[in-house]
């Protein structure tokens, strides 16, 4: 008889499954495991059919097919390797501090591209808004909101907006992620203490050595929910994008593409492009129209 469960920590070939009756440490079902492999069979975030050795092991029998994961490349001798961050979230959380680091946008523009691109929605969380003050944070994170994507405004030191966070991930499987030193870990032993502090421990685990490390584990939250953190990412490539695909996931940009003159406009130099008329018009923001071109041409954020 096979049960179903869910995958919570993975670790080395080892899967710890939260199922109706307690957790069951598993291993794949050798039949999984055949054939080549590009990527990740089995992830944290994954439900899974399983069957029983004993109490406390088991066998999984079957992956259910995820509706969504969040996967980055990893370089490996052989080639490229997809690297399931979590299998399907329900939201991915960017967490961006105002100040100490300085916010890198191109970055979080990255990010958002990658939300859209594997149709995860994404919450920006804006953190440490007591170092420049709300009216400061605002101006800077504002351009956002006016895309339409969910923003929450927080300081781990004061608590401003943690409520409101803890509200945005209740009853969600949420993927926190974002630059190192953002507060990631302040922010979540504020909103619930203690799990900041268990948090790190598996990020600072799995961000050792090579990306190759697979030490990854889901966080249960108060009032329902998991979290699932991942180490301060220093680059994240668009590797599943072509260039003539990337003005579709920039909101602001999809609508315009159509009135382009030319079907394989680049959005550069053309006549008649829309996209470059709103940016000279002020209804395109410039800095997310050049961050659109770092990323079509390669270019540093």
């Amino acid at each position: 008889m096979t049960v179903r469960g869910l995958i919570i920590r993975s670790q080395s070939g080892f899967y710890t499954v939260q199922t109706e009756g307690g957790q069951i440490v598993c291993q794949l079902r050798g039949k999984l495991k055949q054939g080549s492999r590009t990527g990740d069979i089995a992830a944290v975030g994954d439900w899974v059919q399983l069957t029983f050795i004993d109490e406390e092991t088991g066998m999984i029998e079957e992956i259910e097919p995820r509706r969504r994961a969040f996967v980055r490349m990893a370089p490996l001798p052989q080639g490229e390797y997809q690297q399931i961050l979590l299998a399907n979230p329900d939201q991915v959380v960017l967490v961006f501090a105002c100040a100490e680091p300085t916010p890198r946008f191109g970055m979080l523009d990255r990010y958002l591209v990658i939300a859209e691109e594997q149709g995860i929605p994404p919450l920006i969380v804006a953190n440490k808004i007591d170092l420049v003050g709300a009216e400061s944070a605002r101006e800077m994170f504002e351009p956002f909101i006016d895309l339409g994507y969910p923003l929450v405004y927080t300081s781990a030191e004061t608590g401003v907006g943690v409520e409101n966070l803890h509200q945005a991930l209740t009853e969600k499987v949420s993927l926190l992620t974002g630059p190192s030193g953002v507060g990631k870990s302040s922010l979540l032993n504020v909103m619930q203490p203690g799990l900041g502090l268990e948090v790190r421990r598996v990020s600072g685990t799995t961000s050792k050595g090579r990306h190759t490390t697979v030490f990854r584990e889901m966080f249960p939250l108060e009032g329902g929910g998991y979290v699932v953190d991942t180490p301060g990412l220093k680059a994240l490539a668009l590797w599943d994008i072509e260039p003539e695909e990337l003005d579709g996931y920039f909101p602001e940009l999809r609508p315009l593409v159509e009135g382009c003159a030319f079907s394989d406009c680049t959005h550069v130099h053309e006549p008649g492009c829309a996209v470059i008329d709103a940016v000279e018009a002020g209804d395109v923001d410039l800095r997310r129209y050049e961050s659109y071109l770092r990323m079509r041409y390669g270019e540093g954020e």
